[in-house]
């Protein structure tokens, strides 16, 4: 049977397969004609299309905030996945798929992927919440006795929780990530240099020049509209100009992890206070973001090797493992 471990991210899809590893990671957005279900482009093709579309092609991210909210395009959008890693209809039916889920989701989400798995022809699935498959794909050593504290963050969701192989202990999933920072940085750009940039030249911008280290200087020449001429233009962003960019977002982590922190029992406290956090996902990967995280709650923060790889590679490792998949499982 084929087995395989999907991380449907609102950013990007990732897909490992037993006996290959990591096969798949490709933008998670399709292209549409305007009005109609017709695909132009999925994936990397349809990414570069943003904000490069006449009025007649529309973008669609059937994910957004960890949440499957376009059933359709999601189907569309896996199939062609599978696909492009050699597993049609008929393979399908013979593969053994591990989808990674956010820490405390609800059966109306389990419910959306399971049907997702029926549109795209999946034989067997199973959902394990992210904590678990980021410290699986950190190497981590988990047990009954000695809990772990993970924090993920992805492009349209964050993960927080402490846990061990009994349980969460205390955990939260939360509607930010590092598609946040994008957003924000355009809204700056705007405010400071009167120049209109697109979501691409948002995401490169941060980076390449976004830091929370305040000294730091790098800078990126951006291209947009003037606000006011609608001419064609460029500017010199620096790491100064969109620092509160990067330090509003590592705030907010910090705040929500402060709470989770808050929630555990004395002993586990002393337990991750020992270990330190660990840190995955894209949105890790922010410069800086584990230093300033360990000076603002005072504890280590340990940095994934492959941040944005951590979930999926966990997921490999769990789907592959039976003993390991059915303790962690969710039963559904």
């Amino acid at each position: 049977m084929i087995k395989l471990a999907i991380d449907l991210g609102s950013s990007v899809t990732k897909i490992y397969k037993i006996g290959s590893g990591i096969v798949l990671a490709e933008a998670s957005c399709v292209a549409v004609a305007s009005g109609t279900n017709m695909v132009k482009a999925i994936g990397e093709e349809a990414k570069q299309l943003i904000g490069k579309t006449a009025e007649y092609t529309t973008i669609v991210f059937p994910v957004f905030e960890a949440d499957i909210v376009n059933e359709q395009m999601a189907s569309v959008m896996l199939s062609y996945f599978l696909k492009k890693i050699n597993i049609g209809k008929g393979q399908a039916k013979r593969t053994e798929v591990l989808f990674s889920v956010p820490c405390g989701c609800d059966n109306a989400l389990l419910d959306k992927y399971y049907r997702l798995a029926e549109a795209c022809g999946i034989g067997l699935v199973h959902f394990v919440e992210v904590p678990f498959l980021s410290a699986f794909g950190q190497n981590l050593t988990l047990n009954e006795s000695s809990p772990v504290f993970v924090v993920d963050i992805g492009g349209g969701s964050t993960n927080i929780a402490a846990f061990s192989l009994d349980g969460i202990i205390a955990g939260i999933g939360l509607n930010i990530g590092g598609g946040n920072i994008d957003s924000h940085i355009i809204d700056v750009v705007a405010d400071s240099f009167n120049l209109k940039i697109g979501l691409l030249t948002s995401e490169k911008l941060k980076r390449t020049a976004a830091s929370l280290y305040e000294a730091d200087n790098e800078s990126m020449v951006v291209n947009g509209r003037d606000i006011t001429s609608g001419r064609p233009r460029s500017v010199a962003v620096s790491s100064g100009d969109i620092y509160e960019c990067a330090k509003v977002f590592a705030d907010k982590i910090a705040e929500y992890t402060s709470m989770v922190l808050a929630k555990l029992p004395a002993e586990v406290s002393a337990s991750v206070w020992h270990s330190g956090i660990y840190l995955s996902g894209g949105g890790a990967k922010l410069i800086g973001l584990d230093d300033y995280l360990s000076r603002k709650l005072q504890m280590d923060v340990n940095l994934a090797e492959e941040p944005q790889m951590s979930v999926v590679l966990g997921g490999g490792r769990t789907v592959g493992n039976p003993d390991i998949l059915e303790t962690v499982r969710i039963d559904y």
